[in-house]
């Protein structure tokens, strides 16, 4: 994916995006009686009362005001249910829900399109066969409206709530899993060790890399004959101090900026390019469940069984096709996986015999996918169970955990 790609797909993600857009279409739909009005017979228009369509515009445009209004707060609500009850890292899949954002667009637009009907049939503008146009378009605006508050009432039963993010996350950090195991380097050639002399690129800004453009890297080396080595992947955290790129040679300033181009740095992390992310994010939902306050660990117990299926679809990676040839990138480490999602659980968990039950069941399943998932699975087992035998104070349930643990 090309830097522009993900740049308009993020923006595709935009809350304001499709309100603007439905706006635009009800503004151009409620005009659109004007200009085809003549299209209609004569004497349609006239079978229509004079004040039939404006009393019904009259009570969309008040009426889609005071749904707008609620809505919006009962989205707010639904934001800060997310950050509290989960994690502050997964509202932003809250707030791009396609579903919440069609909504809202198309309230939004609803009540534009009847101000502005208003407005026009105020002025006389319409005539009326464009009074007639104009009530046909109403009477489908307003099965479009009934169908939206249907999803609507069903959707609210779901939004913020935490099993409902929590399915969030999972499809958020399975599609980045299965783009990865599908392009385990990004599409280059894997990166074996770290290289030797040449010259290496540093970038001014300082934040985490959302998105690297492997494409642009791989140009920009055909055109200068170079062979490229990238040294961090999205999600790492960059600033002056840490390389990014190792090229074989100097170039001119313009074309090592061309190359810093294709890192994009930004305050949080992404999902997108990122795998680890969605891991650590499951994680610490799992963290907040089992916090004393919350004190929940049948949540984290459910986030643990969800992350066989993760690890699962990354176990099934192929590298087979390699598009771009001239840059090598790394791959995802087992340990750091493991590390990401398994370590604050653990520690977290760790006086919770039920908890540490369901995550050594859990590395247990995990370490048959793959040669590197056993390695890492029977650090992760060794590890949680040092945990559990500090923290619980029963021997019976010591011995329980003592049986589980990968040898």
């Amino acid at each position: 994916m090309s830097k522009w790609q993900w740049m308009i797909g993020r923006l595709l993600k935009r809350l304001w995006l499709r309100p603007a857009l439905f706006a635009l279409a009800g503004l151009f739909t409620a005009l659109f009686s004007v200009f085809f009005s003549p299209s209609l017979p004569l004497d349609f228009g006239s079978r229509i009362g004079a004040d039939a369509v404006d009393n019904i515009l009259n009570i969309l445009a008040s009426s889609m005001l005071a749904v707008t209004t609620f809505s919006l707060s009962t989205m707010v609500t639904a934001y800060g249910a997310a950050t509290t009850n989960v994690t502050p890292r997964a509202t932003t899949l809250v707030v791009e829900d396609t579903t919440t954002q069609n909504v809202l667009a198309t309230f939004i637009g609803t009540f534009l399109f009847s101000l502005v009907g208003i407005v026009a049939l105020s002025t006389g503008a319409y005539g009326e066969e464009g009074r007639g146009i104009l009530f046909l378009v109403t009477l489908v605006v307003i099965a479009i409206i009934i169908v939206t508050m249907l999803r609507w009432i069903d959707h609210l039963s779901r939004l913020g709530r935490v099993g409902d993010t929590i399915d969030r996350v999972e499809r958020a950090a399975m599609q980045a899993l299965m783009a990865r195991a599908g392009s385990p380097h990004l599409g280059g050639v894997p990166a074996k060790t770290d290289p030797a002399g040449g010259v290496r690129l540093y970038l001014d800004d300082i934040g985490y890399l959302q998105h690297l453009d492997i494409g642009t890297l791989n140009r920009l080396a055909e055109n200068h004959q170079l062979r490229l080595q990238v040294l961090v992947l999205p999600g790492a955290y960059v600033d002056p101090s840490r390389t990014v790129l190792w090229l074989p040679r100097e170039l001119h300033d313009d074309d090592m900026n061309a190359f810093r181009a294709a890192f994009t740095v930004g305050v949080r992390r992404s999902f997108e390019q990122d795998p680890r992310f969605g891991l650590s994010v499951l994680s610490e939902i799992a963290s907040r469940a089992l916090s004393p306050a919350v004190n929940d660990p049948g949540t984290a117990i459910d986030v643990l069984s969800r992350s066989v299926r993760l690890f699962h679809a990354y176990s099934l990676r192929d590298d087979h096709e390699i598009v771009y040839p001239l840059v090598a990138v790394p791959g995802l480490n087992a340990d750091d996986l493991f590390d990401d999602f398994f370590l604050p659980i653990a520690r977290d968990g760790a006086s919770l015999v039920e908890v540490h039950i369901r995550l050594q069941k859990t590395l247990q399943a995990v370490g048959y996918m793959s040669d590197s998932y056993r390695i890492a699975a029977r650090r992760q087992s060794r590890l949680a169970q040092e945990r559990a035998e500090i923290a619980l104070q029963i021997e019976s349930d010591k011995r329980i955990l003592r049986t589980l643990v990968i040898q």
